[in-house]
Order: structure tokens, then C-alpha cells, then sequence
């Protein structure tokens, strides 16, 4: 769950990155939920379209990473290559932007089994640990799915925006129009990702 939190916080810090904003830091809680922190102030795109795509990456992020880890599970070679960039990521994320203690201890264990994997060259299970990955990544929207047609919530005692509530107020729609666009666009890439994964 802490994992299928970091890709999604992730989602967020990185979109804003894409976007010419600043991620400032992460905070994943025990209970598996988090919050990314950014500042689009020096965006390139207006704030509207900047805090929608940032919404949005959150959301889609998960599903586009794992589907890039089932995609990789198909070839040795590129196998490697994706855990070392995920290895990489992973420890860029515990160096600069997550705050909270038992994220960064259970992030840090589960990068060095990574980084473990690599070094055994087991390409078997090379394949299985990328594939498991990314199934929970891609599975990671559907475990919060109840969150995805949700307007608001309330965390510390305040009422806060869903993503796709943010996605909704910044663009046009409503929140579960977005929720059921980005449920059925997760679907589709994972069922062509594994499409992919198991072509001959």
C-alpha cells in the first residue's frame, strides 16, 4: 500500500516538475495515504491547466509506471535497465523529498531488495518482481477507486478537493466524469501492456 501511495504522490511531484513547477516534498502516513506538495507558481502553462495536470498525474501515474515495468518484464536486458531506473528514482525520492520517517524506512528496505534482485541476475525472477510491480502499481487506482469518485474529504480537520475534483474545478466536468475517464484509460493500458508482455 506505501508503495502504491509513493508511485501516486510520485505522480504528482513529477507532473509538477513536467510542468516548470517546483516539488518541494512528499509525506506518505501510516494508514497508506500521502500528500505531494508543489508549487506551480513558475509553470509554463496557466495555474488552471498546470493544478489539473498535476491532479491528474497522480492518478494516471501509477497505471503508466507500471505498465512500462510489465512492458519491460518481457526482455532481460530491459528488465535490468527499468529496475536500476526505479532503484535510482527510488533513492533520488528518500535523498530529497520524503519527509515522513516510516515512509522513508519502508521505501529504503524495499530498494535495497531491489538493488538485492539486480545483483542476483536471477532473470526469472527479474521478470516476476517487475511484473508483480507493476500489476500493483497498475491496481494501485482501482484499491482507491472509491477515491477516484469522490468530491471532497477531510483530512486534519479540514475539507479538502479529490484530484479529479481539482481536475473538474480547473477544466470542465464533474468529478466522476473524470473518475470513470481515468478508471477506463487505466484499464486499457494495462490490458495492453500485459498484451504486450505475453505476445509471442
Amino acid at each position: 500500500m506505501l508503495l502504491g501511495t509513493w508511485f501516486h504522490e510520485m505522480g504528482h511531484g513529477m507532473t509538477a516538475l513536467f510542468v516548470g513547477g517546483d516539488f518541494l516534498y512528499l509525506e506518505i502516513y501510516e494508514n497508506g495515504g500521502g500528500i505531494a506538495y508543489s508549487d506551480l507558481s513558475n509553470s509554463y502553462l496557466s495555474q488552471s491547466t498546470a493544478a489539473a495536470l498535476t491532479a491528474a498525474g497522480g492518478l494516471l501515474g501509477p497505471t503508466i509506471a507500471g505498465a512500462l515495468l510489465i512492458v519491460a518484464a518481457k526482455h532481460t536486458r530491459s528488465s535490468y535497465i527499468v529496475l536500476w531506473v526505479l532503484v535510482s528514482v527510488l533513492i533520488l525520492s528518500l535523498l530529497i523529498w520524503i519527509k515522513s520517517l516510516v515512509a522513508w524506512i519502508v521505501l529504503a528496505l524495499i530498494t535495497a531488495m531491489l538493488i538485492i534482485m539486480i545483483l542476483l541476475k536471477k532473470k526469472n525472477a527479474t521478470a516476476l518482481t517487475l511484473l508483480f510491480l507493476g500489476t500493483q502499481c497498475a491496481f494501485s487506482s482501482y484499491l482507491q477507486i472509491g477515491y477516484l469518485f469522490t468530491k471532497q474529504f477531510e483530512r486534519g480537520g479540514q475539507i479538502q478537493y479529490s484530484d479529479t475534483q481539482v481536475i473538474a474545478s480547473h477544466l470542465f466536468g464533474t468529478y466522476w466524469m473524470w473518475g470513470l475517464l481515468i478508471l477506463i484509460s487505466s484499464i486499457w493500458v494495462l490490458y495492453r501492456s500485459y498484451r504486450y508482455y505475453l505476445s509471442r
